[in-house]
Parts: structure tokens; C-alpha cells; sequence
């Protein structure tokens, strides 16, 4: 069983007692500019939990949770943001009940906007003593609608692409538009909603990202599996 969805409730039971572990992809619905879908934070994060999920059958994929904090799209028809406050409870309730069934749960994000709140509820869980862990992919490239998500986009769902309206955005780096972003929004440094340039986005790239990271999420969970049976623990 590697899907919640498609799953049946006694089918879950025997997966949970054979030390299946639940993963959740978080993303958000919100603006990637006028070429990419509104759920491609989500669309990217479910693509990684399943290909991860085919390598390694003990983790099992959750319906994902599409809704998150993007305050910082407001102003673009589509953003549906729930606000950090939101976020961090429906995280913590989450994982509350995934950790009476499941032994571990994992939340794999694939929107910045919801780091902060992400990790104030994991915090709050380990103190609860639920393991409920964090963990997002370090792209490096654009920050926003540009070519990093435009080629993993094009590499996951190519047809949801419309590449004749892809624009150049604001290219500046996030240290330098951070301050602006959080008083004002995107808006006010990106009217098109973009931060960075989608030129040049291809399919074969976007792959090499997405392989890249179920590389990177797949070990991790091997190293977490490891310290669980040695009873190690992180540092």
C-alpha cells in the first residue's frame, strides 16, 4: 500500500502495524504567474512523496494538504491562503492524529511561505512526543514561478504548462526583496506574479530537480530508519 487514498481502513491497520510511515505533502494555492497552475507548490510536493514512496513501500502517501500561509500572494486572483496561524493548528491536529495510527509521520512542503509555521508545529509535536518530522527540497535556482519551477512543472505535468505566457519577473535575489516581500507582497515588486525568469525551463532539467530531491528525501528517511532501530539520535 503505498496511497491513503486508494486505501481501505483495514488495509491501513495492517500497514501501520508493519511500521508504515505516513507522508504528507504540504503545499499551497497560490499565484505562480501567468503561466504555471495555482496548485503547483502541491502538485510539486505529491510528485516527490510518490516517487519516493515507489523506492521506498513503507512510506505511505497522504491525500496532500493544499491550502497554506501565502499572505504574500494576496492581491493575485486564485491565492487562498489560511495564515500561519491556521496552518501551524491544522499541522499540529494532523499530526496528532496520524501519530495514533502511524509511528512516524513526515511532511514533505514544497512552499517557503510555509516554513515557519511547519516548524513551530513539529516543535510543538516533539514536545508532545509524537515524531513528526520536516523535511522540503533545496532547489537553489529562482525563487518563484521562474525556471527552477517552470522545468519541474514542464517534467511533471507538461500539459498544465502554458510556456507562450511565461514572463520574466523580479531576478533580484531573496535577501534583497525578503524586507519588501513580507511588508508588502509580490505584488509590489512583480506585477505578473513571477520572481525570476522562466526562460530556458525544459523538461529534462525539471527531471534532474525532481530526481535530485527523492534522492535527497529517500536517504534521509534511510538515515531516520537507522536511528531508529540503533536507537540513535539526530544532532
Amino acid at each position: 500500500m503505498t496511497a491513503l487514498a486508494d486505501s481501505t481502513w483495514p488495509e491501513v491497520a495492517t500497514a501501520a502495524g508493519t511500521g508504515a510511515v505516513l507522508v504528507v505533502p504540504l503545499g499551497s494555492t497560490e499565484q505562480h504567474g501567468p503561466h504555471l497552475p495555482l496548485t503547483t507548490d502541491t502538485d510539486i510536493a505529491v510528485a516527490i512523496a510518490r516517487e519516493a514512496s515507489a523506492r521506498r513501500p513503507r512510506l505511505v502517501v497522504a491525500p496532500p494538504v493544499a491550502y497554506g500561509s501565502s499572505g504574500e500572494h494576496d492581491g493575485f486572483a486564485g491565492t487562498l491562503s489560511i495564515g500561519q496561524e491556521a496552518t501551524e493548528l491544522v499541522l499540529v491536529e494532523l499530526g496528532r492524529s496520524a501519530t495514533a495510527q502511524f509511528d512516524r509521520v513526515i511532511v514533505v512542503s514544497a512552499h517557503g511561505g510555509n516554513a515557519a509555521p511547519l516548524a513551530r508545529a513539529v516543535a510543538r509535536l516533539a514536545d508532545e512526543g509524537r515524531a513528526v518530522e520536516a523535511w522540503w527540497p533545496k532547489w537553489g535556482g529562482d525563487l518563484h514561478a521562474g525556471r527552477t519551477e517552470t522545468s519541474l512543472m514542464l517534467a511533471i505535468a507538461p500539459e498544465r504548462v502554458d510556456l507562450d505566457r511565461a514572463e520574466v519577473g523580479d531576478t533580484r535575489s531573496l535577501a534583497t526583496l525578503l524586507p519588501v516581500l513580507e511588508e508588502q507582497g509580490v505584488r509590489s515588486v512583480s506585477p505578473n506574479g513571477v520572481l525570476g525568469d522562466p526562460s530556458g525551463a525544459d523538461a529534462a532539467e525539471g527531471r534532474r530537480l525532481l530526481d535530485r530531491a527523492v534522492d535527497d528525501l529517500v536517504s534521509w528517511f534511510d538515515t531516520l530508519q537507522r536511528m531508529a532501530t540503533t536507537g540513535g539520535r539526530r544532532t
